[in-house]
C-alpha cells in the first residue's frame, strides 16, 4: 500500500463545506500552526480514545495569531521562566524528600530510552538522590531497546523493577484496541500513566518523578503552571460508578474474550485513596530545568552508552526517539490515519519550537516523510494481532475521517498538507 502525499498542499477541500462526514469531534476547518508544523487536528487530551471511536476529542489551542499552545510554552521557557530560580525549587522539593538512611527516596519511571536515562542519571549525581527505577515493558522489544535497558542499568547504576505483564492478556488487549479503536498502543499508556504511582504506594517512596509534561506538546498551558501532575490522571475514584472500558470494551465484556477481572490487575490505576494515603507526590522534571530532548539524547549517549538507531526510523527521519518497541511505527501511523498527522509531524514540530531547524526544513521533512508506511516490523505485528495485511489495512481505512482523506486511483491521500 502506497500512501502518496496530496498535491494540493495547504489547499481546501473541493467538496462544499460541511459535506464531509467529520469523525471524533475534530475540527473541521484544517488549520496548520504559523510557527511549526502542527495541524489543529492533534489529540491535546490525555484520556486516549477511553471508550468509543465517537468519543469527543480535545484538540491542541492555536491562538488569535494561529499559534499553537506547544509553541507558545516553547516561547515562554526561553522569556519568561527563570531556570536558576526553577532549579532552586527542585532542590527544596528534592531536600523535602532526600532520604536519611540510603533508602530509595525518589521513583522514576522508564524504559532506558534517552528522557528516563537523563532524568534518572542527572537526579543521582548531580542532585544526590537515590532512585529507584521501575520500568513497564514493551509490547515487542527492539535489539537496541533492550540494550539501551541494559545500558541504563549496568553502566547508569540503577536498581529496577521489570514489569511484564501477562502477555496473552496484552496480546489480547492489544488485538481489541486495534480493532475497535485503531489504537494497539493503548495497553501500554494504561501502565505507562498507572504503573509507577502504584509501586511508589506499595515501596512507601512518597516522591515519583517523570521527565516533561505533555504540554511541551500540545496539551493546555495551564497544565505546566505547577511541576506536580494532578492525582486525577492517574488515580480512579472507588465512589465512581463509570465502567472502565479496555480495548473499547467494557470491563464487564471482557470475560468473553478470556480476561478476568483479575487479569487487569496491572492495568487498573490505584485509587485516589491509596494515593492519598500514601502521600504520593507526582511531579514533572520538565517544569525544574529546561527540557531539550536532543540534549538529553547526547547526555545520555555520553553518561550511559545510549543507542540510536543505524538506520532512520520509518515515517519520521530521526533515529533516537521512540525506539525501544517494534509497536511504536504503528502506534505513529495509526495516529496518522485518525488524525492525519504522522510521527515526522511530531518530530519536526518539537525541534523546530527548540531552535534545531527552520519551519521550512520541517515542512519538507513532512512531506518527504510523513506518510511513509512502516514495513520494517509488519510481519511480527501482524503475527502479534493474528491478522493478515489485508485486514489491517481494511480496519484501518474505516478509522479515516472523509474531512481528512479522499481515496484516489494512486491510494489515500491527504486533502490537505502543511505548506
Amino acid at each position: 500500500m502506497s500512501l502518496k502525499p496530496s498535491d494540493n498542499l495547504g489547499a481546501p477541500p473541493t467538496e462544499p463545506e460541511g459535506a464531509l462526514e467529520i469523525k471524533y469531534g475534530l475540527p473541521a476547518d484544517v488549520r496548520f500552526c504559523r510557527t511549526c508544523v502542527i495541524s489543529n487536528q492533534r489529540p491535546a487530551s490525555s484520556t486516549e480514545f477511553k471508550h468509543r471511536r465517537d468519543s469527543k476529542k480535545d484538540t491542541i489551542r492555536f491562538d488569535e495569531n494561529g499559534v499553537c499552545d506547544a509553541c507558545r510554552y516553547a516561547e515562554a521557557k526561553e522569556r519568561l521562566v527563570d531556570w536558576q530560580e526553577r532549579e532552586a525549587k527542585l532542590g527544596e522539593l528534592l531536600d523535602r524528600f532526600r532520604s536519611r538512611n540510603d533508602s530509595y527516596d525518589c521513583l522514576v519511571p522508564g524504559s532506558g530510552g534517552k528522557d528516563s536515562v537523563y532524568a534518572s542519571h542527572i537526579l543521582k549525581t548531580k542532585y544526590g538522590m537515590r532512585p529507584l527505577t521501575v520500568t513497564w515493558a514493551p509490547h515487542l522489544y527492539t535489539d537496541v531497546g533492550f540494550r539501551n535497558f541494559q545500558n541504563w542499568l549496568h553502566l547508569g547504576g540503577f536498581d529496577n523493577y521489570l514489569f511484564t505483564p501477562d502477555g496473552q492478556v496484552h496480546r489480547t488487549l492489544t488485538q481489541l484496541a486495534y480493532r475497535n479503536l485503531l489504537h494497539p498502543f493503548q495497553p501500554f499508556i494504561f501502565g505507562q500513566k498507572n504503573f509507577a504511582p502504584k509501586m511508589a504506594a506499595k515501596f512507601g517512596i512518597p516522591l515519583v518523578i517523570y521527565g516533561e509534561n505533555e504540554a511541551e506538546y500540545g496539551n493546555p498551558v495551564n497544565e505546566n503552571e505547577t511541576s506536580q501532575r494532578d492525582a486525577r490522571y492517574f488515580t480512579y475514584s472507588r465512589s465512581s460508578n463509570a465502567e472502565m472500558y479496555f480495548g473499547g470494551v467494557p470491563m464487564s465484556e471482557l470475560p468473553a474474550h478470556g480476561i478476568e477481572d483479575h487479569h487487569l490487575d496491572p492495568y487498573i490505576p490505584a485509587s485516589i485513596e491509596q494515593i492519598e494515603t500514601a502521600e504520593i507526590e507526582v511531579h514533572y522534571l520538565g517544569y525544574y530545568i529546561k527540557w531539550v530532548p536532543q540534549q538529553n539524547y547526547y547526555y545520555s549517549v555520553e553518561h550511559c552508552g545510549f543507542e540510536a538507531n543505524t538506520e532512520r526510523t520509518e515515517g519520521t527521519y530521526s533515529k533516537y526517539n521512540s525506539i525501544d518497541d517494534k509497536t511504536d511505527p504503528y502506534h505513529y501511523w495509526t495516529t496518522l490515519m485518525k488524525f492525519g498527522i504522522g510521527r515526522a509531524t511530531y518530530d519536526a514540530s518539537q525541534e523546530i519550537r527548540n531552535q534545531h531547524i527552520t519551519r521550512e526544513e520541517g515542512v519538507a521533512l513532512v512531506h518527504r516523510y510523513d506518510t511513509e508506511f512502516p514495513r520494517r516490523y509488519l510481519p511480527e505485528f501482524l503475527t502479534y494481532l493474528d491478522m493478515e495485511e489485508a485486514e489491517f489495512l481494511e480496519i484501518a481505512d474505516t478509522f479515516r475521517s472523509p474531512h481528512l482523506w479522499r481515496s484516489t486511483a494512486d491510494g489515500w491521500q491527504l486533502r490537505n498538507r502543511v505548506a
